[in-house]
């Protein structure tokens, strides 16, 4: 499939509501810090975008105005001290899971308004935002759409990577964690800090052929309850993750209908997209061509 970036709508500034920003109420009672950005138009649907590891919510801003700007009510979040300081990351209990718990948390609150309003919402989870959804009450989810989305088994990342990781996860992280008592992934060039629980189990699984498997055998079950439809946007240059990742996650997913679109970047008409590239404001194109027909086709299914 080939998209012409020379008919890119620009970027155009429709909000006349700034975004607001809130909290969820965690179930161990931790507030989560939201972003909701609420459209001047109808609203069609809700998104809830769900990042990356490591990756702060304030990332996906442009991504989720554009969305508002279609009429979908789009909220970002943070996983509990996924952003702090170095003392609040020494601090921090939490692993993945209760990541994904607090990514729970967010789409409860978020289904209840949505679901008192009659919109639909979809989940749009980018790398591990696609792989804990069988952790949220995804049977409120209308639709799903991955982004860059694979399971992170060192042997099943990108060429480049997969050369690297083992030195990684076998002596620098432990060492580093040891010294410092969280990740420094920024001190280390290694991408984001992280709090230690949060690498300890993420690391774990990795080393793991079988991935979060190791610590929840029944993830095959889990997975297959998933049932809402799935989209899944993986590009040929993601830097991470390799193909053969992407399709082993989604296999996972067998209760849902799939449609798998592999992009490079000439498809496209840029030059990079990687891991991260697909949310960068030059991507606006992809974004209206690929995940707003999604969101905005249950609007008018709704209707």
């Amino acid at each position: 499939m080939n998209y012409d970036s020379s008919h890119n709508a620009p970027l155009v500034d429709l909000l006349e509501h700034p975004p607001r920003v809130g909290t969820v109420r965690a179930d161990d009672g931790r507030d989560l810090s939201i972003t909701v950005f609420e459209p001047v138009r109808p609203v069609q649907g809700v998104a809830v975008m769900a990042s990356a590891m490591a990756t702060p919510a304030s990332f996906y801003t442009a991504f989720a105005r554009r969305l508002s700007e279609h009429g979908i009510r789009t909220v970002t979040f943070d996983y509990r001290t996924a952003v702090g300081t170095p003392q609040e990351m020494r601090r921090e209990s939490a692993d993945v899971d209760r990541w994904s718990a607090d990514a729970a948390a967010v789409l409860a609150s978020v289904a209840d308004d949505a679901e008192r309003d009659g919109l639909p919402v979809t989940w749009i989870g980018h790398s591990l935002g696609g792989q804990i959804i069988p952790f949220v009450d995804h049977h409120r989810l209308a639709a799903i759409v991955t982004i860059a989305a694979g399971d992170g088994y060192w042997r099943r990342n990108a060429p480049a990577l997969r050369r690297k990781v083992p030195f990684l996860w076998w002596v620098a992280a432990p060492v580093a964690m040891a010294v410092t008592g969280y990740f420094p992934g920024r001190r280390l060039g290694l991408g984001g800090d992280l709090p230690s629980g949060v690498l300890k189990q993420w690391s774990r699984w990795c080393r793991h052929s079988e991935y979060l498997r190791v610590d929840h055998p029944d993830a095959p079950e889990l997975f297959a309850a998933v049932t809402a439809p799935i989209t899944v946007l993986s590009f040929f240059d993601d830097e991470v993750l390799s193909p053969e990742s992407t399709q082993y996650l989604h296999g996972l997913y067998t209760g849902s209908e799939q449609v798998h679109l592999i992009l490079s970047p000439s498809d496209v008409g840029v030059k990079r997209i990687g891991h991260h590239g697909f949310f960068r404001k030059e991507n606006v194109h992809l974004w209206d061509e690929l995940v707003v027909p999604s969101v905005a086709l249950l609007g008018a299914k709704r209707d």
